[in-house]
């Protein structure tokens, strides 16, 4: 996939693994890159930080369905098509799940699975038009392998691997690659109220993804062949990795506690 002259819209794109991914397209030739985000400051600080690129930043939330159709409106009348969605924006709000309140648990549902399938759907039209399109859907290591106090969390980044697959095979009759990233603990804003020791940089997470958007991998998974192998554990023997999960309880409990970036 040559990424020159593509559009691209990206939500959650002012920060942290979007603001990344954005700098990873810039270095490949993008200049047409539309934002979704529910803060403009740092939407427009973006337009500084990448002085060649042809920014069209929109303030909304995209759990709320009205602002994806200001957003989609707006990608329209600009440019009348699209290439490439990014659904990169997400929240996460750690702990017991009877300790999490009702407005945590929906917001996370909201924002992490029903904005992003409504953005793909009201994209949908715009991006058919592309000779060569994408959607890349950001997931989470989480959404291969739950671990306790992200009950909710895991599950929102489960329906987004999923949701990936039925996409990819619902469009094949299109020019439209769906690729799912899976990244591990990653040093951003999102995880700075929790204690998850090595983490990845945006950058390699932003490195990994286009490369592997460019050789139109489905699945990018960070955390090397050891995740991997989890993940394979998790499939073929899950008891093993519940094993884990209770010899290691209290530590997840001591890391997660303070966990939370809605």
């Amino acid at each position: 996939m040559d990424l020159k002259n593509k559009k691209v819209l990206i939500s959650g794109g002012s920060a942290g693994i979007g603001k990344a991914i954005i700098q990873a397209l810039v270095h490949r030739g993008v200049q047409d890159i539309a934002v979704i985000g529910r803060r403009q400051e740092p939407m427009e600080a973006l337009k500084s930080s990448f002085s060649s690129v042809n920014f069209l930043t929109i303030q909304g939330n995209v759990a709320n369905p009205a602002d994806l159709d200001k957003a989609v409106a707006a990608v329209s009348e600009a440019w009348g098509e699209l290439d490439i969605l990014i659904n990169n924006a997400g929240v996460v709000s750690a702990g017991l799940l009877t300790e999490q309140s009702d407005e945590d648990i929906i917001n996370q549902i909201n924002i992490n699975v029903t904005g992003l399938i409504l953005l793909t759907k009201k994209s949908l039209d715009l991006l058919k038009k592309s000779k060569e399109g994408a959607i890349v859907n950001v997931s989470s290591g989480y959404g291969y392998i739950a671990m306790p106090f992200y009950s909710v969390y895991a599950a929102t980044k489960a329906a987004v691997g999923q949701f990936s697959d039925a996409m990819r095979r619902e469009l094949h009759q299109y020019p439209l690659h769906v690729m799912t990233v899976y990244p591990g603990a990653t040093d951003t804003d999102m995880i700075k109220t929790a204690n998850m020791g090595q983490m990845d940089t945006p950058e390699e997470v932003a490195r990994v993804s286009v490369e592997g958007l460019l050789q139109k991998e489905i699945n990018v998974i960070l955390g090397g062949e050891q995740r991997k192998e989890m993940i394979r554990t998790n499939f073929l023997e899950p008891k093993k990795v519940d094993q884990f999960a209770i010899a290691n309880y209290e530590g997840l409990r001591e890391a997660t506690k303070n966990h939370r970036s809605m």
